[in-house]
């Protein structure tokens, strides 16, 4: 890096943020590198066990806290805010209404990976031409980075309760994403004053209890992990209070306080796509794998896959109202035989609606 002049490295700063509003983002932020007090909490996370099964968490040493092993020479990180909540989708609805399918929203549009990390290469590619003896790495979950306790430190707001960074005007509804950098460019100041104080709302609506206190998530038993990244099958213990969320869980967002105005996008990208927004459990369920991978085409949905997304939907289905409609559709998928862990999912769910239909037929009669 042959670029230190202060000046220089000022008014680069202020370059730099230009080009990220005029590509789009909501905000820029810069902040050294120094995530002494991060690693220490990461590797107290890790030493309880609280990311299992996600073993690849304690890969790659202490790449994750020291972003100059990551790319050699980093002085900097710039970190990048995108929100994504679309302005019209309803977040509460969905969740109220059983025959509904719930998908987190952020998976209802395209894949933000493709269009964020176009977006910051672009970036990073405009600030290597501006300064041809510096280095420049894009990254947008395509590394282990500790990205939360880096936008904490650039000042994108807090880390709440829930475990995501909260801005204090715009909640916490976007994507992040950095880039590393040799540029000595001046730091933004934090502001990362906790404000949930004594708040604990997120905590409690948790449906699977996977906050096992203020800050601490428990992989295990969070929805996210369960209907996204998990294979297997989906633990009994959780199956109920999953209810209609086929992929992902929004919950502990959506009743934050500071999420009552949460700001919005207008990317096009980010609208749901196919009506997901509000689809029936039992239209989604319907698809055959051509028409998924149709469907979802440069979806977040893809990461579950086919097999996995029935699996879901499944569970959904069993929680879903009691109706001969949703046996009959639970039974058909079950005469084909797709797979032996989806056959025991549609099984549980076609006994939870055999059970409440009886219920509700005695009911009747008496």
């Amino acid at each position: 890096m042959t670029e230190s002049h202060p000046l220089n490295l000022q008014t680069a700063a202020r370059q730099i943020k230009t080009w990220g509003t005029e590509l789009g983002f909501n905000d820029l932020r810069i902040t050294d590198t120094d995530l002494e007090l991060d690693a220490a909490r990461l590797k107290a996370w890790l030493g309880n066990n609280m990311h299992m099964p996600l073993e690849w968490m304690t890969d790659h040493g202490d790449m994750r806290y020291t972003p100059n092993s990551l790319l050699e020479g980093t002085q900097r990180v710039i970190s990048v805010r995108l929100n994504y909540l679309p302005e019209d989708v309803d977040l509460i609805a969905p969740l109220k209404n059983e025959n509904a399918a719930y998908i987190s929203r952020y998976a209802l549009g395209r894949d933000y990976h493709k269009l964020f990390r176009k977006r910051l290469a672009k970036l990073a590619a405009k600030i290597s031409e501006a300064f041809p003896n510096s280095t420049q790495r894009a990254l947008v979950d395509s590394a282990p980075v500790m990205e939360k306790a880096l936008a904490r430190k650039a000042g994108h707001g807090w880390v709440g309760k829930n475990s995501l960074i909260i801005h204090p005007e715009d909640g916490s509804y976007f994507f992040l994403g950095e880039i590393y950098t040799d540029l000595e460019l001046p730091i933004d100041q934090p502001d990362d004053a906790d404000r949930c104080d004594d708040c604990e709302a997120c905590l409690k609506v948790c449906p699977t209890d996977a906050f096992i206190a203020p800050y601490q998530l428990e992989v295990k038993r969070c929805i996210s992990y369960l209907t996204i990244e998990n294979t297997g099958p989906i633990p009994l213990e959780f199956r109920e209070a999953i209810g209609n969320r086929v992929f992902g869980c929004d919950d502990c967002q959506i009743i934050c306080p500071w999420n009552k105005q949460p700001a919005t996008t207008n990317e096009v990208d980010f609208s749901p796509r196919n009506d997901l927004d509000s689809a029936d459990l039992s239209r989604l369920f319907r698809w055959n794998e051509e028409e998924f991978l149709t469907a979802t085409v440069g979806s977040p949905l893809r990461r579950s896959g086919y097999h996995n997304f029935l699996r879901n939907l499944a569970i959904g289905l069993g929680n879903a109202p009691s109706s001969d409609e949703h046996i009959s559709l639970l039974k058909q998928r079950l005469a084909e035989n797709i797979s032996e862990l989806l056959n025991e999912h549609i099984q549980w769910a076609i006994e939870r609606q055999e059970s409440r239909r009886k219920r509700r037929r005695k009911s009747k009669r008496a």
